[in-house]
């Protein structure tokens, strides 16, 4: 009695039905061809073939798959080109606008007091360098101004004759306009004091640097300390977008790479920056790493706490060997790559793979340049090489591929 041969059922009608079927030639970044049409081949001419092939099988557990040109093409098999050339990727994440930190001043003072007057008494205004942004009544500034007045005096007084007496002077009258100088008293109110000889009863603090205030916390009255702060200004010229990118990707992320942003507030537009910092840790939880980006913000249309989605163009490579993701049959344990072989037939070819770009996907070992390869309808193939040895059905119910079935 003969054994029975099986020809995997859904292969056969796809084979039947669609004779006739396209399939597309190309997929993006590589050259594809659909297999083109020429005579056909019945089922049991089929089952025999791939009875003939079933010595074929490679370690994967599948066999060599031969396919006339009509069939490959009835079941949209096509094909492309292992290439080698550049390889870059799309990294995408959502960040927030936040000021740079090495363009934020906070204006302390270091001096007791109480604020007399506020010049500038609301969050959110824009100021100069040097604009008066508060005048502070203090009595250890008046007290000050007192003691150089005084010593300036005695040094007048003193007996030039007596050189001891004279340097003891001049160091009262360095030491208390040093004081002065120790509290960012400006210089030019000193020498005013020392040309007029009169005290005045408060000190302004002028702005230390252009930009915004972004917060304010002091109001007219308020008793103030050494140390204390009472405004934090920010320039906007040039902001930060803080975002999250997945440790996967982590490696692919280098400081100097191009970003682009965009914004909802900004619809059709985006913004180019560049990655100033990538944070050494990553946590722990969402298992992300903090990534930096500065924008150049002349026109103050980033505003900090605006959201952001961010692209990373990164590159994987510029000479790498890449195929279509979609050639490569990931079983588990193993990624496969049906390859054309010299007699035509599509042999099954275990990959090592790399870093995905887009569409396509680095291979690190298994093929080389030019090779062609099965780059669509793969898993159709995939099930056509493993059901031809019986593996895919044996461990169905009912069904024994080893055995003779009894005649009635």
């Amino acid at each position: 009695m003969k054994a029975m041969i099986v020809v995997p059922a859904f292969l056969a009608a796809l084979i039947a039905g669609c004779g006739g079927g396209e399939s597309s030639g190309e997929m993006e970044g590589m050259d594809m061809e659909v297999a083109p049409a020429t005579g056909g081949m019945t089922a049991e001419e089929h089952a025999r073939m791939l009875a003939g092939a079933a010595g074929a099988d490679d370690t994967s557990g599948r066999v060599v798959v031969e396919l006339t040109a009509d069939q490959a093409r009835a079941i949209g098999v096509a094909f492309a080109t292992v290439r080698r050339g550049p390889l870059a990727r799309a990294v995408r994440t959502v960040g927030q606008v936040v000021p740079a930190e090495p363009n934020l001043t906070d204006v302390t003072v270091k001096i007791d007091g109480f604020v007399e007057r506020l010049y500038v008494d609301a969050t959110g205004r824009a100021v100069r360098r040097g604009e008066p942004l508060l005048s502070l009544y203090s009595p250890m500034l008046v007290a000050a101004q007192e003691e150089l007045l005084t010593a300036l005096r005695l040094a007048a007084a003193v007996d030039t004759a007596d050189p001891d007496a004279a340097r003891r002077a001049g160091s009262l009258v360095t030491a208390a306009r040093r004081r002065l100088e120790f509290w960012d008293i400006p210089r030019e109110e000193i020498d005013r004091l020392e040309r007029s000889g009169e005290v005045t009863k408060t000190l302004t603090i002028p702005a230390p640097a252009d930009g915004v205030v972004l917060e304010k916390m002091v109001v007219a009255g308020q008793a103030v300390m050494p140390g204390m702060q009472l405004y934090r200004l920010g320039n906007l010229s040039t902001v930060w977008i803080e975002g999250a990118v997945f440790e996967q990707d982590l490696a692919l992320v280098r400081v100097g790479a191009p970003v682009r942003a965009e914004l909802a507030a900004y619809p059709g537009r985006s913004f180019e920056g560049r990655v100033s910092f990538v944070w050494p840790t990553v946590d722990p939880e969402s298992r992300t790493a903090r990534v930096r980006v500065a924008f150049a913000n002349p026109r103050g249309l980033l505003r900090p706490g605006m959201y952001a989605s961010l692209y990373l163009e990164v590159m994987i490579g510029r000479d790498v060997l890449s195929v279509p993701a979609e050639a490569v049959v990931m079983t588990g344990e193993r990624n496969l790559v049906f390859v054309v072989g010299p007699a035509g037939g599509l042999e099954p070819r275990e990959v090592l793979l790399g870093a995905r770009g887009g569409r396509e996907i680095e291979v690190l070992d298994g093929l080389s340049e030019g090779t062609r390869i099965v780059a669509a309808a793969n898993f159709l193939v995939d099930a056509e090489s493993r059901l031809a040895t019986g593996a895919g059905m044996a461990s169905m119910p009912g069904m024994d591929m080893g055995a003779e079935r009894k005649r009635p």
